[in-house]
């Protein structure tokens, strides 16, 4: 069966040249004073504001996250690399942010699309307003935008290249910009936002198990999980070899999520078609979950406009249940291509599928200790519905001690 989200992408129409969406806030408005912003799409739409971030231009594609809340993880967690990220909800900021909250260690987004960002916040826990967070992390951002039509925008047409700024209110100009700007697809990112050297991570308690992450781009939450299943966690750079992996003698390997297209990864791909070959335990997510499928001899594809919000609907096909998941990622796995037992590791079989679309959401070989997903069962934000996945990931361990006892 052909997948609808590709059959969708190839029917994108041609869009017409440069006009102006929407208008600036009148001068008698509260927010006149501040200095106006620009956001311009691939298709030549502009899209008038006010500048809330750093004062510059910033170029990137444009998504739309759905979440009502988490906008501090979303701008901390590292698969947002050069994106542009549209937030459909309407107040953003109205609780601060705060020191542990944040899912890496600085602001990733190439820029930050609002309907009305709060200035202030009551949260006595938060340290910072987010316009302060965002202008001291060098980010670009606009608020008083039409976010719901700019976000239908993007469902009909699909992600595109676009720019913000608030120092060129040329909306000409700005689309020179945008369309000289690299693609994603293609777009090799891990190594951007990769950990530069090795780090631990102590289990919460005693130690079960000893696990290597490589980090193509991880989210905090999820070491926190694995650390609380009882995970002595060993956290590697994106380019690490299977040599220099299996060297740390692990019970089982994590990959992480991560920005940018997957195919373009080709060291990772084959560093995790090694550990295969070995029987090493491994559990996938986001980007780690397309590198998984690649090894093991599926293909990848481009959605149309991506998977970005905490509220989508997946069927667990091995359970016969939904639950609810948070999704950040702009590729999938094309489930046509999961290889058979002539597959370079067996038979990979669909777990889960997204709802929505119905594009692959999991994956698992038949003859390894190996699977993974598409979203996000750390969450943050959004639904613990998928947690479960880690004690899946801690079992498979389990066997394999089992097994060579």
């Amino acid at each position: 069966m052909a997948d609808p989200a590709r059959a969708h992408a190839s029917q994108q129409p041609t869009l017409p040249t440069r006009h102006i969406v929407g208008t600036a806030p009148s001068e008698g408005t509260p927010t006149a004073q501040r200095r106006p912003a620009l956001l311009v799409l691939e298709d030549g739409s502009a899209w008038p504001g006010r500048a809330v971030g750093a004062e510059g231009t910033s170029v990137g594609e444009a998504v739309f996250n759905t979440a009502m809340a988490g906008y501090q993880e979303v701008l901390t967690d590292p698969s947002y690399h050069r994106q542009i990220v549209v937030m459909t909800a309407v107040h953003q900021g109205n609780y601060g942010l705060t020191p542990t909250d944040d899912e890496s260690d600085a602001i990733q987004v190439a820029g930050f699309v609002m309907r009305a960002a709060s200035r202030t916040h009551g949260n006595p826990h938060a340290d910072r307003t987010l316009p302060a967070a965002l202008a001291d992390a060098g980010v670009v951002a606009i608020d008083d935008v039409d976010t719901r039509a700019l976000t239908r925008r993007i469902r009909e047409h699909g992600a595109m290249r676009a720019v913000v700024s608030s120092e060129v209110l040329d909306p000409a100009e700005l689309l020179e910009q945008v369309t000289g700007a690299p693609e994603m697809a293609g777009a090799e990112l891990a190594t951007a936002v990769t950990t530069p050297t090795s780090y631990t991570v102590q289990a919460d308690g005693p130690a079960r198990y000893h696990v290597v992450c490589v980090d193509f781009g991880c989210k905090r939450n999820q070491l926190r999980l694995l650390a609380a299943h009882g995970c002595d966690i060993t956290v590697v750079p994106a380019t690490t070899s299977a040599q220099e992996i299996l060297a740390l003698a692990p019970d089982g390997v994590f990959l992480s999520n991560g920005p940018g297209d997957p195919a373009a990864v080709g060291e990772g791909v084959a560093t995790i078609a090694e550990l295969l070959g070995t029987g090493t335990p491994t559990f996938g997510i986001c980007l780690g979950h397309q590198l998984l499928g690649l090894a093991a001899g599926a293909r990848t594809f481009k959605l149309p406009f991506g998977h970005h919000g905490v509220n989508h609907p997946i069927r667990n096909l091995r359970r016969g249940t939904i639950e609810i998941a948070s999704h950040n990622h702009g590729f999938a796995v094309d489930g046509d291509t999961l290889p058979g037992a002539e597959g370079p590791h067996g038979a990979v079989a669909p777990t889960h599928v997204n709802l929505y679309d119905g594009t692959n959401a999991g994956i698992e070989l038949a003859d390894r200790p190996a699977f993974s997903v598409q979203y996000h069962p750390e969450a943050a934000p959004g639904p613990h519905d998928s947690r479960y996945l880690f004690e899946d990931f801690t079992a498979l361990m389990d066997r394999r001690r089992e097994g060579s006892a």
